[in-house]
């Protein structure tokens, strides 16, 4: 876990994506296996940023960035859950979509609750995450909608 600072732009940005990918795995585990959230905190922190999978090293994530998106997201989760349904298509509420969706719309979601990020390079970067998830597939245009909707609802001056 490397400290941000003497870091380029470019590697700072780098890390601070990584880190939103790391939230979203981090909810979803939360979420399937039921741990709490200072135990995949703990485990994100120590044993996934800057793992090697399959001799490829993982970039290191932003801690602090990852530690915000995620406790705002496990804080707020009714409130973004509510944002996020008012986005999706009313008979599909998001306790029936995809696990690893809902997990990005909370991450998201908490970014989007956030003054710190421009609400479009947080919709940028989840599409981008949905991608990784979801390669070849519609999944990452759905998130591009449905994150415009929530930011247009969170965020609307920012339009």
């Amino acid at each position: 876990m490397t400290p941000t600072a003497g870091l380029s732009g470019n590697q700072k940005r780098k890390m601070k994506s990584a880190s939103r990918l790391y939230a979203v795995q981090a909810l979803f585990q939360m979420e399937h296996s039921s741990q709490s959230y200072d135990t995949v905190k703990v485990e994100f922190l120590n044993h996934r940023f800057g793992a090697t999978y399959d001799g490829e090293e993982m970039i290191d994530g932003d801690i602090r960035h990852f530690s915000q998106v995620l406790e705002t997201a496990v804080n707020d989760q009714a409130a973004i859950d509510q944002m996020t349904d008012r986005a999706l298509v009313a008979k599909w509420p998001i306790a029936r979509i995809d696990p690893t969706l809902r997990a990005l719309f909370r991450a998201a979601g908490a970014e989007l609750r956030d003054q710190d990020t421009p609400p479009k390079v947080v919709i940028t970067e989840y599409v981008d995450v949905a991608r990784a998830f979801f390669e070849g597939s519609d999944e990452p245009k759905f998130v591009n909608a449905v994150l415009d909707h929530m930011a247009r609802e969170a965020r609307p001056e920012a339009f």
